[in-house]
């Protein structure tokens, strides 16, 4: 086959390229070769409990400030500093980038994000989710983050040998908004000088601080 001038000649026959990848298409006929990636040295036993199911992990850890009003429920981030472990960085922009996105998606999905369903009252939308389109929920937005947002990475290479010792970014970060959760917990507790553990679930909406504010208070 030859391939020369936008036409391909096979067989004695030259066809136009477009009119080569038509009857392909037409006919079902893969022009491509394709193939999947297996993670080695990968493996887990679901009766014992042991194995190994990952090929590494990554590790991270965040400190977050926040103001907490005890009339209303409103809170807000003041501060967060987040440190992350990519191995050996392929694009520390884009790392960092990554992470601080999932710092602010995470915080949204533990703060404002609840999910909201109709009540079985035996009509057609009973148990529908409501709050299902950001037209419906609350996201955070760029006003959600933090004055002072301070982000490093934590490079050191990877032990295994994965793409120039790199590790991915990906879902991680998105565990670090933990902090601000715990941080508006804290701040609660504090309503009652720390001695009442505090009934707060996530997310941790204002109308939840609130509620969790009021239960350290009588008790």
């Amino acid at each position: 086959m030859h391939f020369a001038r936008g036409e391909v000649t096979t067989g004695g026959r030259t066809l136009p390229f477009a009119e080569l990848v038509e009857r392909a298409y037409l006919a079902r006929v893969q022009l491509w070769s394709d193939g999947f990636y297996a993670t080695p040295g990968l493996s887990w036993d679901r009766e014992t409990l042991q194995g190994h199911p990952f090929y590494y992990f990554a590790w991270g850890a965040a400190v977050s400030e926040v103001l907490v009003d005890t009339l209303t429920g409103e809170w807000r981030l003041l501060r967060a500093d987040l440190l992350h472990d990519v191995g050996r960085s392929l694009n520390p922009a884009l790392d960092i980038g990554q992470i601080e996105g999932a710092f602010i998606q995470g915080m949204g999905w533990l703060t404002m994000e609840e999910l909201v369903w109709h009540p079985a009252d035996g009509s057609a939308k009973a148990g529908m989710l409501m709050t299902h389109a950001p037209s419906t929920y609350k996201i955070p937005t760029a006003n959600d983050c933090p004055p002072v947002l301070n982000v490093a990475l934590f490079e050191r290479d990877n032990a295994v040998d994965s793409i120039h010792r790199s590790k991915a970014v990906g879902e991680p970060p998105l565990l670090l908004p933990f902090s601000v959760f715990f941080a508006i917990r804290d701040a609660v507790s504090a309503v009652g000088e720390h001695r009442v553990d505090p009934p707060l679930r996530a997310p941790a909406t204002s109308e939840a601080i609130l509620r969790a504010i009021d239960a350290v208070r009588a008790g």
